[in-house]
């Protein structure tokens, strides 16, 4: 089997437009997360969420193309963007055949769908935008990454709820080990930070209230957790087949070796009990990996900060690396930039990779009291802690019983 590694990264994030300040922001500690901005909350229980603010897609966007794109495809090709660029990489130079992408969005479109939802009951059918359709479906994503840079390899978008970014890059990885593809341009994106999609999320009681301190709400395995925080964002990475890499002498970040997919079969929002689900996706990611739970240094865990999850992630990793969970460093990056929903796969593999190259990891904020079905775990309260790490995994579980767990591998 063919050996893939990644040689870009780009991210957008509540706490930087690129992924180089989201990531010196997650080490310093900082919360991206406030009151919400973009529509008006008043009528709303939760009034909180991690926005993008100042975002002028339109830097990296022609005008024109610019307005048929729903928000989800403008953050996704802004990280894209920047992946590309990180990379160095020339796709015109190479076989289009040969070149893909696969991009993971748990729910798509929904500003569109909103806004001209409203048209057609304010003002009629014939008022509906004929781009409403293209605008809102979810494949548009990978549809137009590969309109931009004329990829014509494997194409299409994995919606998998909270899990789809992490499916999407495990596909990717798989396209190119099996030789389906030598470059692939993967990840995730979401904006769904919509009046509509709050109202959904609140009334499932999903969300956290803490709407006096926001910068407070989302505390990953604390005792006190009362839900997550909705956010938006884009994470991208581009994955090649190793010696592509080398003949063109591209810098490279790290290998992904292995990719677990399972699912609980048992609840449509709540995880399978023990968290067996998860288990069995890090034992898959960490067996085609070729290597042992105890060669595993770094979880980015799912990390919520809901009830359910935390707590059945925790149990999750305790029954799967047994007395080497004590050796972990556990973190959550939804604790500073909420739940980015199908976006967060991606966007948490990128910061393992961060992770890996600066041998650091970041904290796990608003820690102040942990669960004690948590006890027992590093999960990186307070502060940034340098770590050595050969090996990590990136968890990401979604509403429907989906479970991915990536695994990277320093690369020497």
């Amino acid at each position: 089997m063919r050996r893939v590694v990644i040689t870009g990264i780009g991210a957008i994030t509540p706490l930087g437009k690129d992924a180089a300040a989201t990531w010196q922001n997650l080490l310093k500690g900082e919360s991206g997360i406030d009151l919400i901005k973009s529509f008006d909350t008043s009528r709303h229980t939760v009034k909180i969420a991690g926005e993008i603010n100042d975002f002028h897609p339109e830097e990296r966007i022609a005008p024109k193309t610019l307005k048929r794109l729903d928000r989800c495809v403008h953050l996704c090709l802004w990280a894209a963007s920047e992946a590309i660029e990180d990379a160095g990489i020339e796709f015109e130079k190479y076989d289009p055949d040969r070149l893909g992408t696969i991009i993971g969005i748990g729910i798509g479109g929904l500003h569109t769908w909103e806004a001209e939802h409203t048209k057609f009951i304010n003002k009629g059918p014939s008022r509906v935008s004929p781009f409403l359709i293209p605008m809102m479906i979810p494949d548009m994503t990978s549809g137009y990454v590969a309109i931009q840079w004329g990829l014509k390899g494997p194409n299409y978008t994995t919606v998998s709820a909270c899990a789809s970014g992490a499916h999407a890059i495990g596909d990717a990885f798989r396209a190119i080990k099996y030789g389906d593809a030598d470059v692939m341009v993967t990840g995730g994106s979401e904006a769904s930070i919509t009046g509509f999609a709050l109202a959904g999320f609140s009334n499932m009681r999903a969300l956290s209230r803490r709407n006096d301190d926001p910068k407070k709400a989302s505390r990953p395995f604390d005792k006190s957790r009362d839900g997550f925080v909705m956010a938006e964002g884009a994470g991208i990475l581009i994955l090649e087949e190793l010696e592509f890499a080398r003949k063109r002498h591209a810098h490279i970040y790290a290998e992904i070796c292995g990719f677990g997919a399972t699912g609980d079969g048992y609840h449509i929002t709540a995880p399978a009990p023990e968290g067996e689900g998860a288990r069995r996706a890090m034992h898959r990611a960490i067996r085609e990996a070729g290597c042992n739970v105890e060669d595993i240094d770094y979880v980015n865990a799912h990390g919520t900060s809901t009830p359910l999850n935390d707590k059945l992630e925790a149990i999750a990793i305790k029954n799967l690396f047994g007395a080497h969970a004590k050796n972990l460093v556990i973190n959550s990056t939804k604790s500073m930039i909420g739940h980015s929903l199908g976006a967060a796969g991606a966007i948490e593999s990128v910061v393992c990779l961060l992770s890996m190259k600066d041998q650091k990891v970041h904290p796990t904020i608003n820690l102040e009291e942990p669960d004690p079905e948590c006890a027992g775990l590093d999960l990186v309260p307070g502060k940034a802690k340098e770590v050595k790490i050969k090996y990590a995994l990136s968890n990401s579980l979604g509403f429907g019983g989906h479970n991915v767990a990536l695994c990277f591998r320093k690369f020497t």
